[in-house]
This record gives C-alpha cells, sequence and structure tokens, in this order.
C-alpha cells in the first residue's frame, strides 16, 4: 500500500477541520514523543491531532481516507505490544484530551464514558454508588479506557468477572470512512443482528475509532480476604491453581511470583515476601463476609493438601494493601535488574500451568536470559518477563529467540499468544502460528471489507514485515 505524504496543502486542510493549531502537533519534538510506546521500535508519525469530539474524528478520518493517509489512534500509549506506533507516518489521533464524559447511571448499572477517560477514574466513579467496573489492568492509574476497549484488557480480576469485552455494552465508533455508527445500548441484553461491539473491542484500532463507551457495572462485593501461600516448587504452586478452583471456590484474584520476583520486589521495597520461596501465589476471596472467611480458610487448607511450605492469611486491611502493592511493584523492581523489560503474557490452560513453568525454566537455561515470573495464573495468563540491556545486541538476540519459543509451547500446549496485551507489531509476525492461514485470512477479509484503503491502524495484527520483532531497531 502506497500512502500519500501530508505536505504544506494536506495540512491546511486538518487546520480548517481543527482550527485550534494548539490541538495540531508538527513540531519535532512532538512527532518524536509520539513515536514509541512501552513496547520498542520507534517510529515518527507526520502529524498529530487532538480531536474533542466526535465529529471532528470523523472530520478527520474522513479527510485520510480521501487522500489515503494512515491513521493511528492512541490513548496514553502504555500499549506493550507497538499498538499505537505509526509505522508508516501519517496521522496519530490522540484521544486522550476526550475526557468531557464520565456519567455513572446507578439504577441502569451502567457507566457513559469518553476514550481518554482513566481506568482508575471510571473505578472512583462506580464505588461512590457502591458499584464495581471490574476490567482492572495493572497500568489502570495511568490507561485510558480507550486504550482498553481497543486492546482488550485484562487484569487480576479476570478469573472471577471477565475482561474488558464482557463489560461493554455498546460503541460510538468512527468507522474507516468516517461514518458514526452505534453499536450495542444500554441494556444487559442485546442479540439484534450481529455483535459489532464485540468485533470492534480488541480489534486494536483496525477496524475504527472508539468516541464513547457504555459499560456495565456490578455491585463492589461488601468484603475480601487476602492469602499468600509459598511454595518450594514453582510446579507445584501451578498445580494448586487448578486444584483450588476445582474445590468450588472461585477467587477474585489468583496471582503468582516466582523466585526472581519476590527478590526483586523484596530488594525494591521490602513487603514481607518470603525470600525462601521459589513461588507465592496471592489469592483473593470476595462477596458476603461470613462466606469470604469460610472461603479462605478452605483455599488455605488446599495450598496445605498440594504442598505449601507456610501460609499466611492477612489479618487487617493494611496487609492486604501491603500484600497487592508488592504484586503491582514487579514491573519497576525488575528492572532493576537491567534497563530492558520484555513483558509477555502467553495463556494456557489451567492443566498445563505446571508444565509451562518447567518449560519457561527450560527456555531461560537454553537461551542464557534472565527470566522471571508472575501473572494472572488463575486465569492461565502468564507474564514471563526477560529483563535485558538493549545496549547488548547479542543478549537481545537471545531474547528475540526465547520469546519466540515462549509463543511456540504456548501454542502447542493448546494456549494463546496473547491474553491481555493484545498483537499490536510485537506478535503479528506469530499470528499464523496459532490461527492458521485459513483463520487469519479470514481476518483480513474482514480488515479489507471495512476498510478498503488500509488506512486505519495498519501494520497492526497482521504481519507486515519478515523481519520479525523490534528488539534491536
Amino acid at each position: 500500500m502506497t500512502y500519500r505524504k501530508i505536505d504544506f496543502e494536506l495540512l491546511r486542510a486538518i487546520y480548517e477541520i481543527i482550527p485550534d493549531k494548539s490541538r495540531v502537533l508538527t513540531e519535532k519534538h512532538d512527532l518524536i514523543s509520539y513515536s514509541f510506546d512501552a513496547s520498542f521500535g520507534s517510529f515518527e508519525p507526520e502529524v498529530i491531532v487532538q480531536p474533542l469530539l466526535t465529529e471532528e474524528i470523523s472530520y478527520i478520518v474522513k479527510f485520510a481516507n480521501q487522500y489515503t493517509i494512515p491513521i493511528y489512534p492512541r490513548g496514553q500509549s502504555t500499549s506493550l505490544s507497538g499498538g499505537p506506533l505509526p509505522v508508516n507516518g501519517g496521522i496519530v489521533l490522540d484521544l486522550s484530551r476526550m475526557t468531557h464524559r464520565l456519567e455513572v447511571y446507578p439504577d441502569d448499572l451502567i457507566a457513559v464514558v469518553s476514550p481518554g477517560v482513566l481506568t482508575g477514574d471510571i473505578h472512583k466513579a462506580a464505588e461512590q454508588y457502591g458499584l464495581m467496573y471490574p476490567p482492572d489492568p495493572s497500568s489502570s492509574a495511568v490507561c485510558t479506557i480507550g486504550g482498553n476497549l481497543a486492546e482488550n484488557s485484562g487484569g487480576p480480576r479476570g478469573l472471577k468477572y471477565g475482561v474488558t469485552k464482557d463489560y461493554v455494552l455498546g460503541l460510538t465508533v468512527v468507522t474507516p470512512s468516517g461514518d458514526i455508527v452505534r453499536t450495542g445500548g444500554k441494556t444487559i441484553k442485546n442479540v439484534t443482528g450481529y455483535d459489532l461491539t464485540k468485533l470492534i473491542v480488541g480489534s486494536e484500532g483496525t477496524l475504527g475509532i472508539i468516541s464513547e463507551a457504555v459499560l456495565k457495572l456490578v455491585p463492589k462485593p461488601k468484603s475480601s480476604e487476602t492469602l499468600l501461600a509459598a511454595f518450594n516448587e514453582i510446579e507445584t504452586a501451578g498445580a494448586a491453581v487448578s486444584k483450588i478452583l476445582t474445590s468450588g471456590i472461585l477467587p477474585s484474584k489468583l496471582e503468582i511470583l516466582d523466585k526472581g520476583c519476590i527478590h526483586s520486589v523484596e530488594a525494591y521495597e521490602p513487603s514481607g515476601l518470603p525470600l525462601d520461596a521459589e513461588a507465592v501465589l496471592l489469592i483473593e476471596v470476595d462477596g458476603h463476609p461470613s462466606a469470604t472467611k469460610e472461603e479462605i480458610i478452605e483455599v488455605a487448607e488446599k495450598c496445605k493438601e498440594i504442598g505449601a511450605a507456610s501460609i499466611k492469611i492477612a489479618e487487617s486491611n493494611e496487609e492486604k494493601n501491603q500484600l497487592w502493592k508488592a504484586r503491582k511493584l514487579i514491573s519497576p523492581a525488575i528492572t532493576r535488574i537491567k534497563p530492558t523489560k520484555i513483558s509477555e503474557d502467553a495463556t494456557v490452560p489451567l492443566s498445563q500451568i505446571p508444565e509451562m513453568f518447567k518449560r519457561l525454566k527450560e527456555i531461560r537455561d537454553k537461551f542464557q536470559v534472565s527470566l522471571v515470573v508472575c501473572g494472572h495464573a488463575g486465569d492461565g495468563n502468564l507474564h514471563p518477563n526477560i529483563v535485558a540491556d538493549i545496549r547488548d545486541q547479542d543478549e537481545m538476540e537471545r531474547a528475540e529467540k526465547a520469546v519466540e519459543e515462549i509463543f511456540r509451547c504456548a501454542v502447542e500446549l493448546g494456549g494463546t499468544l496473547s491474553g491481555e496485551h493484545g498483537i499490536g507489531i510485537m506478535k503479528a509476525p506469530f499470528m499464523e502460528m496459532e490461527l492458521g492461514k485459513e483463520g487469519l485470512h479470514l481476518m483480513k477479509v474482514i480488515k479489507e471489507a471495512w476498510d478498503p484503503n488500509n488506512i486505519m491502524n495498519p501494520g497492526k495484527i497482521f504481519p507486515y514485515t519478515a523481519q520479525g520483532l523490534l528488539f534491536r531497531r
């Protein structure tokens, strides 16, 4: 596909759509600032546009479609897969200033939000009414709901409550032709025609740009209890996951931290994690107070049966918060080992978690990389993190090979390339590995039907290069 470059004439046309020149950025420092996200690689756009209204998005998209200019929607760029990177130049559409709507309708158990609203602010707004918006990505304090919708984000509560798509009732979307369409609505049940809402959520901006969303809320549980179980073998910790989930108890969170994570967190900010453990499970149950107290005791018993070396039930809110803070500290803590963090999210069936841990150890030794593992063990969504130094080309080459083998192992075990980070450009070269040629072709047919000029976030999901990952670019 050949895209048109933005010359002075086209830039003048953009100013006619957005007369406020403070929302049209062309300075070199702005282009560099918008050239990267939380993954790897750097691609400069030609112009950044900051719309405030759905109609402005529509006009800009119509303009881009008319002149075959690629357009890349972007929120806060916390993406770990290269989702918003402008790989073909063109226009970056910065939606982070679209924050005007965050309205909770408690009687309908819904919230209506603009794409630039921070996910953490939705949590706070819902809690004022005794409600909860369950999806809780680790970056919720800084990531936007628009980015969550594009990537179908998850989080620790995904085990019990599901991921972003499970809480989206309706959308306002600007199509690749610039039309404004509304999908779904404000009702819990809606089976009118094709489920376009679910198709758009998780499509990573390749099928349209979300300018508003109707989100489902649920009553906030009255109580929660937290437990920390330490294990001498990480495979035993993995086996405990299935043991707990088949006992009739469904925790709200079931997280795992391996030895590398434990030591990194304790060196970064001491949190009381057991340094002699090979792995720990961090488990939360929520619901009615009387039920949660019984369930956490039963979970403790199941952990003992499977071989936990020690178990600690948090006795106060302070202890609970301290344990969950330790989980959130993993990301900054492990970057003290080495400066470059490659965070993956391969996901496997629950029964294959012990085998996946075994294979991750083998991959670590085979490629001689620093690999630590944490993740949402309760739904099989593991986060193998390779920490390296991007200045060391040999190490980055080994890291790239290790990541490819991690993906291959996950697929071989019946799993998937991504549980919540999305595909972007980082995992695009491996899509056929999971979907096969026909499955990938079907997705391309949908993309081509919706976006025949391929202007909407091109280069994402579908392999656009034979050069593999971007670790060394």
